[in-house]
């Protein structure tokens, strides 16, 4: 048996021989998560991460393939890695893309990574990693870190809020869309252990739970909407039936609730209640992409122009503080300059309060791309940008009306305490792909701002995509 001196030094020569793996996480959050779920098990099995490429044992970079821009960043991140470490293991959406006859692209494109795999592979990356390289036991060191939770795991995001995903792959097979060849059809978690997961993160801190899948109104419809148990409580795989029970866990902890891709199918009217009682955010990410009838038919899509603007002032009479944000396509295949002109009056009827817009890219693999009358890039480009004026004209005006009003803020940066002024959100602002709230200096310098917390704040202007407040 070691004394305390033996074992002290065993463990600090173990620790300086743990390898370290470098990280790299690039697209959506559903793709973060997948991240998340690597490197929780990468802690674990006793592996350490670095901060850089060099010095590191092994790189692995999670990849995004959606669009021709996602698959050139991942490409590049991919080089980068080989030239500064040599050692990289791919996996991601770009890992089950294929090249050129039908080869894998990763490899044709950089035939010395080491391994590829697709999405959602946890268990072949690490099969990957102890390929290349094993890692010494030692029951010293093979600990989960201080403050490990199994339920959640290791998180990317700030301590203050955290994505759950609910759900994996998609049962709509749009014609621009290569996701479900890249991540399968809808296989929908139990609730059981959505839910389980979801109070671990209320319980360690976090204040904004964001719920992400592809299609988060489909939860459930693999299978069948069976009854699940949590707590040894019944609770239905529905994403209604989640909600609820979402809220109820969120409640103690004043915690907020934000829904993520959203199709705008009728059983989502069920959910307004929740939010106009705001127990789940009055907030919908619903990706639209068109709202001509004819285009929405070549895409693909499960729903028309005309019902989605119906449904749109449906939901406003429930929930008259509803946000809604929303994704579209300009110059898809065939797509007419008077298919477009409905586009644009959709997005200056519809009030949509945060658009994105893509200029069609004909990713590889997507059957749009054999559709008949393709649209020049230069028009397809011109479009976008239309598009981008137009709704950035809409949204501004719905800033506008904030003036004056008294929001709940969660901040996000707060240098100094928030004495020079801090940087935060309302409910009407997912992180990274929407608006700010910009908290003025306190007039008082006893007043102090922390990240994480939530402030009340009255809004005093609106610049751009973002709000102007200060702290009450």
């Amino acid at each position: 048996m070691l004394d305390n001196g033996g074992m002290s030094d065993s463990v600090e020569l173990a620790a300086r021989e743990a390898p370290t793996i470098g990280f790299v996480s690039l697209g959506c959050p559903k793709a973060l998560t997948d991240s998340e779920l690597i490197l929780t098990q990468l802690s674990a099995e006793g592996y350490r991460t670095a901060k850089t490429f060099a010095g590191a044992d092994l790189v692995i970079v999670n990849t995004c393939g959606f669009i021709d821009d996602a698959v050139k960043e991942s490409l590049d991140t991919i080089g980068e890695a080989l030239a500064e470490n040599g050692r990289v293991i791919v996996t991601g959406c770009l890992g089950a893309k294929s090249g050129e006859g039908g080869g894998n692209l990763v490899k044709q494109v950089h035939p010395k990574v080491l391994a590829v795999t697709g999405p959602h592979a946890t268990q072949e990356v690490m099969d990957a990693v102890h390929t290349h390289v094993p890692k010494p036991h030692d029951p010293f060191v093979d600990l989960v870190p201080p403050g490990f939770n199994s339920k959640i795991g290791i998180k990317l995001t700030p301590r203050h809020y955290a994505y759950l995903k609910i759900s994996e792959g998609c049962n709509h097979r749009c014609t621009f869309c290569i996701i479900p060849s890249m991540r399968g059809d809808l296989v929908s978690r139990p609730v059981g252990d959505v839910l389980a997961e979801a109070r671990a993160l209320f319980e360690s801190g976090v204040k904004e739970l964001l719920v992400v899948s592809q299609d988060t109104s489909a939860y459930g419809v693999d299978v069948k909407y069976r009854t699940g148990f949590f707590d040894g409580r019944p609770v239905k795989t529905r994403l209604t039936e989640l909600c609820e029970q979402l809220a109820q866990l969120a409640e103690p902890f004043g915690a907020w609730v934000r829904l993520h891709y959203v199709y705008p199918y009728p059983h989502v009217d069920e959910l307004l209640p929740l939010m106009a009682s705001g127990r789940v955010l009055p907030y919908l990410d619903v990706p639209f992409q068109h709202a001509h009838p004819d285009v929405l038919r070549r895409m693909k899509r499960p729903a028309s122009g005309e019902r989605n603007l119906e449904r749109l002032a449906t939901w406003r009479r429930a929930c008259p503080e509803l946000v809604v944000r929303s994704t579209f396509i300009a110059g898809f295949p065939g797509e007419t300059e008077a298919e477009f002109e409905v586009l644009l009056d959709f997005i200056r009827e519809a009030g949509v309060d945060r658009a994105g817009c893509f200029a069609y890219s004909p990713v590889q693999g997507a059957s749009a791309n054999a559709l008949p009358d393709p649209v020049p890039e230069a028009v397809r480009e011109e479009r976008r940008a239309r598009f981008m004026q137009a709704a950035e004209t809409a949204s501004a005006q719905r800033l506008q009306r904030r003036v004056g009003a008294t929001m709940q803020v969660l901040v996000d940066h707060a240098p100094m305490l928030g004495r020079k002024g801090a940087t935060g959100r309302s409910y009407a602002d997912a992180p990274e792909i929407d608006g700010s709230v910009r908290l003025l200096p306190p007039g008082k310098a006893s007043t102090q701002i922390r990240v994480g917390e939530f402030v009340r704040a009255r809004i005093v202007a609106a610049q751009g995509h973002d709000l102007v407040a200060e702290a009450l």
